[in-house]
């Protein structure tokens, strides 16, 4: 019996282009020809995908620090003002006992978008270079990556919530501090990062041609390597 795994063609060999937008799928038709039915521009991978990926990545990177240094959450009462970062609510929490909503905001605020702006970087980075390393464990991180993206907007709902609900005036007043627009700036650029990527671009693999047109039979029959 003949174990080797039978041959297989893609999409782009069949001469297929599926639309991105409507989901029809278009025989014969040309890269940058208009959709027949939605007249989206048909591609068969994301336009610009790793130029844009890599530009909200970099973004996002930028506006990590202040997300984490700067207070997201300004408490004004009688006994003072109070400022608080994403880090010193977690330590609050801890410390009143409150120990799994400390971790709860730990993990969605501060590990979840540190989580994604390493892996949508690793993605890119491979995928750029196309690298066959683990390509099956990659897509499936991307997988991952888009089921936890929506909890990373925990903390900015948890602000928004208790600036509308404590609002005493002359006793106690919750308002939203910079920190806060910079960690919602952070989860919109990890998530147009994540929509920019082509996770196809996981499956490209592109192997160096040998030097000047020859084989690698030949270079092994010469005593060279690869």
């Amino acid at each position: 019996m003949n174990d080797e795994p039978a041959p297989f063609e893609t999409a782009a060999e069949r001469g297929l282009l599926a639309c991105h937008h409507c989901g029809s799928v278009w025989e014969g038709a040309s890269e940058g020809e208009r959709c027949a039915r939605c007249a989206t521009r048909l591609h068969s991978r994301k336009a610009d995908a790793f130029n844009r990926t890599w530009a909200y990545l970099i973004a996002a990177a930028i506006l990590y620090l202040p997300a984490n240094m700067l207070p997201v959450m300004i408490t004004k009462s009688l006994f003072g003002t109070q400022q608080d970062t994403i880090l010193s609510g977690v330590i609050y929490f801890w410390v009143s006992g409150a120990y799994g909503l400390a971790a709860l905001i730990f993990v969605a605020s501060f590990l979840v978008p540190l989580f994604k702006l390493t892996a949508l970087t690793l993605l890119n980075y491979l995928s750029q270079r196309g690298s066959d390393w683990r390509q099956l464990e990659r897509a499936k991180l991307y997988r991952v990556l888009e089921a936890i993206g929506r909890w990373s907007m925990l903390d900015v709902f948890v602000v928004a919530l208790l600036a509308g609900l404590v609002r005493i005036h002359g006793f106690a007043e919750i308002t939203a501090g910079f920190g806060i627009a910079a960690f919602g700036a952070v989860v919109v650029l990890t998530m147009l990062a994540s929509l920019s990527f082509d996770p196809r671009s996981t499956w490209d693999v592109r192997n160096e041609p040998a030097p000047e047109g020859r084989t690698d039979d030949d270079m092994k029959n010469s005593g060279e390597t690869a």
